[in-house]
């Protein structure tokens, strides 16, 4: 009898909501389209008579923002971590190249959550356009958002306590399952990520590079981790002086030196994306700033060998103008590639880039320029404020390595160390040399081998300096002597001209004192 009078219920209930559903689309049918607005007003007011729970919207892009929504970040990690459990519909994706997978909510898709006894609902909406998605790629006008909704008597609760919560608990999710990315730069493509179109297209970061394994001077490398600490926890005093929390780095030497290695070890150490901007591939001024902005905090902006990047030292320009002078210009047509290939980023774009108004968007980010040649490098791009700390890497010394003789040979003392110092004091070898020999090539290769197959590289690399130099002292000498002969010469022949014209004197005045 009793589930009788609950279906007869239901029927009825059902009933009323159809009946009511037919006679709203009635009246928006029929009523001008200037009072629907204040009809949507007052039945909303009148539904929270009886309807008790409160809805709150967050929104993956908020207003004209060009950044996708932190609050809506965190709220997914919370969800995606708390969710696996409760809600009935989720989506899974595969990372690190298959080798992993997550699982998070759905898209329009229901779970609930507890807090402090209270219960709650989280929806998840995703609203797509009506026009189809471009070669498989998300269409950049899906709308996404999360709704939470609750009883109105926990509103004070919610507001302050529970939200607090959830974002905490997503930041410290995140910081813990945090993958680090290596990105580039295209000229041409766009690629979908963080909800938006963009240049960088990036892979995760997996290099093993750390300040242990790096061959460094020890004192130098303390120096080093201490300035990137100071700077990872300097964010209260950056806002105190008035700065924007950023910090350049120059690191130069010769080739081999283990400048891209440093980089590595300097994002492992501090947990940062790296983002390595190729200029050749940025069109012009703004996109490099749209690429800026693209960037994300907690980040190392890496651009490597800038003496060789784009025309943007004195050198490259004076060479620039003394080629067009000494070229005719008739025989000198540009083809129309050049023109089409050439990146119209500028010195003053690059300046505003690091250190200008636009320098201030975001935090927490580290610029690096790395090279060969630090004497090509124009003043106004390295002085203090751009970059800031200006690292020499050396050629090889003893202390680095010992420190690749650990690494490779699990060697921390051999009785061809003291030979190895002194080669080392008297001839110069990067650390990639001295890897490349101290690194097993076969497995009936020990560390004696290496050792001494080092030994016998770096005595040939000192004999062919020595050669070199005798050489070079030889060709000196050589000129010098031929220089001296030439000016012997010279006197000899200016010499023979003043004897030549005392003759020529002495006879003209014979010749006029036999006339008289």
């Amino acid at each position: 009898m009793m589930f009788m009078m609950m279906g007869e219920t239901l029927t009825q209930l059902t009933t009323a909501i159809t009946s009511f559903v037919l006679v709203y689309a009635a009246i928006r049918q029929y009523l001008p389209h200037e009072l629907m607005p204040y009809i949507s007003q007052y039945t909303n007011k009148m539904v929270s008579f009886v309807w008790p729970y409160i809805h709150i919207n967050f929104n993956e892009y908020s207003g004209d923002s060009f950044r996708r929504s932190k609050l809506y970040e965190d709220i997914q990690t919370y969800l995606s971590a708390n969710s696996t459990t409760r809600a009935q519909k989720l989506k899974a994706h595969d990372v690190n190249d298959s080798k992993s997978m997550v699982i998070s909510l759905d898209d329009n898709s229901e779970v609930n959550d507890e807090f402090q006894g209270v219960k709650l609902w989280w929806t998840s909406r995703k609203r797509s356009p009506v026009n189809s998605s471009w070669w498989g790629y998300p269409n950049s006008d899906e709308k996404r958002n999360f709704s939470l909704s609750f009883h109105r008597r926990h509103r004070e609760l919610v507001t302050t306590s529970y939200l607090n919560h959830v974002v905490k608990q997503g930041k410290e999710i995140a910081i813990k399952n945090r993958k680090r990315k290596l990105y580039t730069n295209s000229s041409k493509e766009n690629y979908y990520r963080g909800g938006k179109m963009t240049k960088w297209i990036g892979v995760e970061f997996e290099h093993p590079a750390s300040f242990d394994t790096l061959a460094l001077e020890p004192m130098l490398k303390q120096e080093i981790i201490n300035d990137l600490l100071k700077f990872k926890t300097g964010k209260d005093y950056y806002a105190k002086v008035g700065k924007p929390w950023k910090r350049g780095y120059l690191l130069y030497g010769p080739p081999g030196t283990g400048k891209s290695t440093m980089i590595s070890a300097m994002a492992n150490f501090l947990d940062y994306d790296i983002y390595d901007l190729e200029l050749t591939s940025v069109k012009d001024n703004t996109e490099l700033r749209k690429l800026f902005i693209d960037s994300s905090n907690k980040s190392i902006i890496v651009i490597e060998d800038i003496d060789c990047s784009l025309d943007l030292t004195r050198q490259r320009k004076k060479k620039k103008e003394e080629d067009e002078e000494s070229t005719d210009s008739a025989s000198k047509k540009p083809k129309k590639e050049d023109y089409e290939s050439d990146s119209k980023v500028t010195l003053s774009g690059l300046l505003n880039f690091i250190d200008g108004i636009w320098s201030g968007c975001g935090g927490e980010r580290l610029i690096v320029f790395t090279t060969n040649y630090f004497d090509k490098l124009d003043p106004a791009l390295i002085r203090s404020g751009r970059m800031d700390k200006h690292i020499e890497l050396p050629y090889c010394c003893f202390e680095a390595f010992k420190v690749l003789a650990n690494n490779y040979l699990d060697v921390v003392s051999h009785d061809l160390f003291p030979t190895i110092e002194r080669l080392l004091g008297e001839t110069d070898m990067t650390p990639a040399d001295v890897t490349e020999n101290l690194m097993p090539k076969s497995d009936n290769e020990d560390a004696d081998n290496c050792l001494k197959k080092l030994v016998e590289t770096l005595e040939k690399a000192r004999d062919d300096a020595i050669r070199k130099k005798v050489e070079e002292e030889a060709k000196l000498k050589a000129a010098d002597e031929e220089n001296l002969d030439k000016e012997k010469e010279e006197e000899e022949e200016e010499e023979e001209e003043e004897e030549e014209g005392g003759n020529d004197l002495r006879k003209c005045l014979v010749r006029l004192l036999m006339n008289l």
